[in-house]
């Protein structure tokens, strides 16, 4: 897996020359937070309450490590709060429907909400 990990990293390096950097890290970002919010979703609906941590999610597979290692996660009595901290390199800057979170149990984030 790490072989993997290291051969994926090296070809999105080489490809990424020809993107600005601020874009990768917003596409990264965005995937990494989408990602979070279906399993913590997925969670609520199988289990009937969000996760007290990331760590209660199940049925990851070996690259949603790296989405796990990118977003912060809290529970509230609501809800949940979840922010992206990293994205292709550093914190990305996101902007998202505000429908998106329509149904979502998410309260706060840094993400921007248009």
């Amino acid at each position: 897996m790490k072989k993997t990990i290291i051969a994926l990293v090296s070809i999105l390096l080489l490809c990424s020359c020809s993107f600005p950097k601020d874009e990768m890290n917003a596409k990264f970002g965005k995937q990494h937070f989408v990602s979070a919010v279906a399993f913590i979703e997925l969670h609520n609906t199988r289990n009937g309450a969000y996760p007290d941590s990331l760590s209660e999610l199940q049925f990851l597979g070996d690259w949603d490590l790296i989405w796990l290692n990118a977003v912060r996660y809290e529970k509230t009595v609501n809800g949940y709060n979840l922010y992206i901290e990293n994205g292709w390199i550093g914190e990305p800057e996101l902007t998202f429907p505000e429908a998106f979170k329509t149904g979502l149990g998410i309260q706060q984030s840094n993400v921007v909400w248009l």
